[in-house]
């Protein structure tokens, strides 16, 4: 049987990086049906740490520090562990800057007591009302990142992938490889495609967005490149993994074949252009249908793997503790 809120150990796990001027409100509007508050000072400047000691008698906070900066990732990892040396059953990770009403934590959580996933994670592209408070160039980013992350994860049904208001049941946890997962602003989507190789279910929660006066340390800019090549790098990873060595069917044979033959189609009739244009004579017939056929049927076979892979999502939880 499934379990409520409060028979469930549930931790809220909480990388800081100067963030002591709003970490003790966020401490504050966390409900009681946390058991956990895991506060990681990523050796902040500001003492985000020592100031929550000094500052807050909830007993359910510790606070973890590192001595070198680890990234998001990595304090976020730290949490985790933790967490499951407490024995909690859930995971929910929350930044703390504020973006993020804690108030939303038991609607996070509920598909996860429900078994109905493994890991939720907000989504502010959901309801429209709330995007005219984001900024223009933030949207823009969301939406090339999203559709990478959809492509690198497999997660073809979930948005807005850099979101931090996420839940993980410990089932699922268990399973991730923690000392892998990207250290960086990476890691939102990088914990995407590790639940994907674990056939993991992951939904999305409707969130508002909320911006205050906090500045994100995340710019598109700077990131954009590095994101590409991780982005390139797991979803080759995942295909080869799912059509290729954990599996290999129809899908599988589409995209090789749908690879070769548009190849082979640009190639040659790259060639047959060149010849054409050097010579000054009009390619035959046949040299365009040889051509162009290899280019069509490619296409459409590697349509038709794509149209595979977005119903290739895990549908059946982990989460063992379901009904």
């Amino acid at each position: 049987m499934s379990k409520s809120i409060s028979q469930l150990k549930i931790a809220v796990v909480i990388p800081c990086y100067r963030e002591a001027t709003r970490i003790l409100d966020v401490i504050k509007a966390i409900g009681t049906e946390v058991s956990h508050i895991i506060i990681i000072d990523d050796a902040c400047p500001d003492k985000t740490g020592e100031h929550v000691k000094a500052h807050c008698t909830d007993p359910r906070v510790q606070v973890l520090t590192h001595e070198k900066n680890t990234g998001v990732g990595g304090a976020t990892m730290s949490g985790y562990k933790r967490a499951i040396e407490e024995g909690c059953e859930i995971i929910v990770k929350v930044d703390g800057d504020g973006q993020m009403d804690p108030s939303l934590i038991p609607a996070l959580i509920a598909p996860l007591l429900e078994g109905t996933a493994d890991y939720v994670k907000g989504n502010r592209f959901y309801n429209l009302d709330g995007l005219s408070e984001m900024p223009r160039v933030r949207i823009l980013g969301n939406l090339a990142l999203s559709f990478a992350s959809k492509a690198s994860s497999g997660y073809w049904n979930i948005f807005d992938p850099t979101n931090g208001f996420t839940a993980i049941h410990i089932d699922a946890a268990l399973g991730l490889p923690l000392e892998k997962i990207d250290n960086g602003f990476f890691f939102e989507s990088d914990m995407l495609f590790r639940l994907n190789m674990l056939r993991a279910v992951v939904l999305d929660l409707p969130m508002p967005a909320r911006y205050g006066d906090e500045e994100s340390s995340l710019k598109i800019h700077n990131v954009i490149l590095s994101f590409a090549v991780r982005h390139s790098r797991n979803m080759l990873k995942r295909i080869f993994y799912s059509y290729f060595i954990r599996d290999f069917n129809v899908s599988s044979i589409e995209l090789v074949l749908g690879k070769l033959l548009l190849l082979f189609g640009i190639i040659f009739g790259s060639f047959a252009w060149y010849e054409s244009a050097k010579t000054g004579i009009p390619a035959t017939a046949g040299t365009v249908i040889l051509a162009a056929l290899p280019i069509i049927l490619g296409s459409q076979l590697l349509i038709a793997f794509l149209n595979f892979d977005t119903k290739n999502v895990p549908t059946k939880p982990l989460n063992r503790r379901a009904p």
